[in-house]
């Protein structure tokens, strides 16, 4: 009986509670909407660049705004602490990128007098993407499937988002050069091509030529310097005219496969070149002098500048001199005295990588492993500046068969085949198109009789036609445009001579509706055209030159790079370990060249950086463990090969699987055999180089000299000097001398350390995946296959430094949106306002402390100032860290009083509360009255 009665009572208690509660004092809702504060990080479409409307107001501004009631009443109407900051998740960050697009020969005195105008340039120009991600491709494992193919595994775990927060906002400067320059660089063009083929003396449009890459190089590295345009990316697109007897030429340094088949045969010649001590006279020097173009690069979506002859007069007149006398030297020698100059000039010049190539060859009198560089229409320079020379050509590169993304004869864009093609028709052929557009027509009435009218129309439409293709554009008017245009006033006579009423009505509508369209005609007038109205000939050639320039913004000036995150530490500690069957004595005896590796490697470091180098040589005869480490990721696969020439052939090739060496040598790292004195520095990365000498062919999984692995770098270096590669250059394979993996050493350790990648290469969001283009695989530098050299470039070096910028600024969004999300989280209530206004001002302080940066960050990487923004990136992430601790502390203060247990309980009298007490006080009764006991039945 007491159980029921004390259950009751707790009834009654909780009654009175629920009263109390219902119609005494509301309690406070949480708002949860978000705040329509814009957050300037999410700029995407709307905005280009930051303003300082993403930091804070002032903190006494802030404070002032919320004190007393209303400031409380604003705290907990948020709902949550980060709705009360107005702080929102960064969704992404943009960093501005100044390129320059340099035109030369599009002034009406080039290729096919092709004008350009600035109108029909910005009306296709503007259609490039000019604001896009950064973008990180994933791993590349072993494929089964051909080499040629690429595979990625789009399941692993990212460190970082495959799509970046970080956005590139390019800014697109036209600078159209004047005739001055044009004519310049077809002076050199002629002067500086000699013939690629020198086995005979017989030249004719099909004789390919050579221009030398090393003095066009001192060209445009002098009109960047003069115009100063090396605070921006410069793109030069050339259309110079064609010289009759040069026709097909191309691009290349150093020798052609017959120069160098010649310096082989010719003894005389290589003892002559060893004795030589002097640099020859023809390399080409130019006076440095400095006019600039402008102050400060535009920083607009797109701008247009045309340069007068004026501004450029000065720079002519030194370049047309040094020309002349490079022409007076050359004229009258032979191939032997051009060759011996050539050699002389890569001897005594600033390439080290060529230098070196052809000092140890002819030292040794072995020349085997010398071989010629491909010839291109495309270069990239070893500043910032690339070119496209869409006179050049034909040529092509890539895999040898079934590759993707292959560099073809059509893959740039072709004025002689667009603009010349309609611009230069003659009048003989004229009229052939003409006829043969008027028996194609005709021939669909065959022998049927037709009303007149229906004949007019036909006319009408042929002419029609013919006049888009042919007749508006051109300079030299056809004469038989003219004839059309006598005779189109006649049909219109004609036409108007259907008005009368003996023709049926169908017959005048018909006419009626022909005039109405001949009205607006203006085919054959000499009138001015606006540039709507240019032809589709020259529409498809901008659009195709739009997209080419698109490919140079992600491949050469913004690339994708290596899935990863790559961390900038002051001090690089290259730890190469060099593995040989039997044991070597001394470093000297090693069959590399140390001196070029070290050089080679030092150059991917940025200026502020410090190489550090530690040799090690580990015989497989003296190192057990090693020894089986390498036997056991020794492998042979058969590999089917396609040719060039269409001969098929099945090779078995030795290589080393990366993903077995990998995992036996980190259990011997494990052991500490491998471990350097920097391995657990902040300031210093160690990165190991396992470089394995063999003595037969050997490669890294099955194609490549040497691959970039997350914590080392494996090399692969056997004794063979041509090697036949699965790539060709314009119709011959590519030979690699496995003797030398300088080169694919250093590409490999370039994505080791920044995640740079070959520049074909680039990540596609629509594939969601990495897609290849071999077009821009050129250039002297670790990253391209056209060429043997390996000096970084420029663009490489700023790339390697917006590596290390991103991945800190990525780090430092990722650790600022876990704040924010932990601020949505912290829900607000009065009991808690005054310890959070304690801890508001240091917090919002540290938020703009980290949003300075960012902004100061971008700042500097908008104006190629890379090395400062590398200083601010240590304090960038200890602002980052900081902010996150204050939160975290922050947080941790106001959890004890979100648990304190609320003793007070306020009830509130008003005209419900008596009502509630009288429900309550019958159910008392109800509850306790006193009940007549029930008699007990046994």
């Amino acid at each position: 009986m007491m159980d029921r009665r004390l259950y009751r009572l707790i009834c009654v208690f909780l009654l009175l509670f629920i009263a109390a509660t219902s119609y005494g004092s509301p309690t406070g809702t949480h708002k949860t909407a978000r705040s329509t504060v814009f957050s300037l990080f999410n700029l995407k479409a709307k905005s280009r660049f930051w303003s300082e409307d993403v930091m804070h107001s002032d903190f006494n501004d802030l404070e002032s705004s919320n004190d007393g009631k209303m400031g409380v009443l604003n705290y907990t109407n948020s709902g949550n602490i980060a709705n009360y900051l107005k702080l929102l998740e960064v969704d992404s960050m943009y960093l501005p990128v100044p390129v320059n697009f340099v035109f030369i020969g599009f002034e009406g005195k080039g290729n096919h007098e092709f004008k350009l105008h600035p109108e029909e340039l910005e009306r296709w120009f503007t259609k490039i993407d000019h604001i896009f991600g950064h973008t990180r491709v994933p791993h590349i494992g072993e494929v089964l499937t051909p080499f040629y193919k690429i595979s990625i595994d789009k399941m692993q775990r990212h460190h970082l988002p495959l799509v970046s927060h970080i956005n590139y906002n390019v800014s697109v400067h036209a600078i159209q050069m004047g005739e001055k320059v044009t004519s310049v660089f077809e002076k050199a063009i002629s002067i500086l091509a000699r013939r690629d083929d020198v086995s005979g003396d017989r030249e004719d449009e099909d004789t390919f030529w050579q221009v030398d890459m090393d003095m066009m190089d001192v060209l445009f590295s002098s009109l960047v310097e003069y115009l100063q345009l090396g605070n921006a990316y410069n793109i030069f697109i050339l259309n110079p005219k064609h010289d009759g007897q040069k026709a097909k030429y191309g691009y290349r340094k150093g020798l052609s496969e017959s120069e160098i088949n010649f310096l082989k045969e010719n003894k005389d010649l290589q003892t002559k070149i060893r004795q030589s001590e002097t640099i020859p006279e023809s390399v080409l020097a130019l006076e440095k002098i400095k006019r600039p173009l402008y102050e400060k690069h535009p920083m607009e979506k797109f701008a247009w500048t045309i340069t007068e002859d004026t501004d450029t007069a000065e720079w002519s007149t030194i370049c047309v001199d040094a020309l002349n006398n490079v022409d007076q030297f050359y004229r009258g020698k032979d191939t032997a005295d051009i060759i011996h100059g050539k050699v002389m000039q890569i001897l005594k010049g600033k390439n080290e990588d060529m230098k070196q190539l052809f000092g140890k060859e002819l030292i040794s009198g072995d020349l085997s492993g010398i071989h010629a560089e491909c010839l291109t229409d495309t270069w990239i320079g070893k500043d910032r500046w690339a070119f496209i020379d869409l006179s050049a050509g034909p040529l092509s590169w890539g895999p040898a068969v079934g590759g993707e993304g292959v560099r073809t004869e059509l893959s740039l864009p072709n004025v002689k085949k667009t603009i010349g093609a309609v611009a230069e028709i003659s009048e003989d052929e004229a009229e052939d198109r003409l006829q043969d557009a008027i028996q194609e027509k005709f021939a669909v009435f065959g022998d049927k009789e037709h009303q007149a009218i229906d004949i007019l129309l036909a006319e009408i439409d042929i002419y029609e036609l013919f006049a888009f293709k042919h007749c508006k554009g051109r300079k030299v008017k056809l004469a038989l445009c003219q004839e059309l245009d006598e005779r189109m006033r006649d049909l219109k006579n004609e036409l108007q001579s259907f008005d009368g009423e003996e023709y049926d009505e169908g017959h005048r509508r018909k006419a009626v509706e022909a005039l109405k369209r001949m009205e607006n005609w203006n085919l054959f007038s000499d009138t001015h055209e606006e540039f709507h109205n240019y032809t589709v000939a020259r529409d498809t050639f901008l659009a195709h030159l739009g997209a080419t320039l698109w490919g140079s913004l992600r491949h050469i000036i913004l690339p994708s790079v290596a899935d990863g995150a790559f961390h900038f530490y002051d001090k690089i500690s290259f730890q190469l370990f060099f593995i040989t069957q039997e044991k070597v004595r001394h470093n000297k005896q090693l069959p590399v060249d140390l001196n070029a590796l070290k050089d080679g490697l030092s150059s991917l470091l940025l200026p502020s950086q410090k190489a550090m180098f530690s040799y090690h040589r580990l015989p497989l005869s003296e190192e057990p463990a090693l020894a089986m480490a390498f036997s056991v990721a020794r492998r042979a696969a058969a590999v089917p090969l396609l040719l060039v020439n269409g001969t098929y052939r099945k090779t078995i090739r030795t290589y080393l699987d990366s993903s077995i060496l990998q995992h036996q040598l980190q259990r011997f790292n494990d052991q500490g055999s491998l471990k350097g004195m920097h391995a657990q520095s902040r300031s210093t990365l160690e990165v190991p180089i396992f470089w394995f000498l063999h003595s037969e062919p050997l490669l890294v999984d099955k194609h490549y000299q040497a691959k970039a692995l997350s914590d080392m770098v494996i090399v692969v270096q056997s004794e063979t000097s041509s090697w036949e590669s699965h790539m060709q250059c314009n119709g011959n394979s590519l030979l690699w001398d496995l003797r030398r993996p300088i080169k694919a050493a250093l590409a490999a350790a370039s994505e080791h350390l920044a995640g740079l990648l070959p520049l074909h290469l680039v990540y596609s969001q629509a594939h969601e995946t990495a897609i290849e283009d071999w077009q821009w695989s050129v250039g002297c530098n670790p990253l391209s296959i056209t060429s043997r050299g390996w000096h970084i470039s420029q663009f490489q070096s700023d790339t390697v430094a917006r590596s290390y910028i991103i991945t800190t600024l990525e780090e430092s969004i990722q650790l600022v949106n876990s704040a924010i999300h932990h601020l949505v989280m912290e829900h607000t209530t009065e009991q808690t306002f005054k310890l959070f206004k304690s801890q508001e001002r240091e917090l919002v302080n540290k938020y703009n402390h980290v949003v300075g940066l960012w902004r100061r960050i971008a700042t500097v990487t908008g104006e190629l100032r890379y090395m400062d923004a590398m200083r601010l990136l240590y304090v960038l992430e200890d602002a980052s860290k900081g902010f996150v601790d204050h939160v975290n502390t922050t947080i941790t203060l106001l959890h004890p009083i979100h648990c304190t247990r609320q003793r007070k309980v306020e009830v509130e009298f008003d005209m419900t509360t008596i009502p509630a007490f009288l429900i309550v006080f019958c159910v008392l009764w109800l509850v306790l009255r006193p009940r007549r006991p029930k008699p007990k039945i046994n």
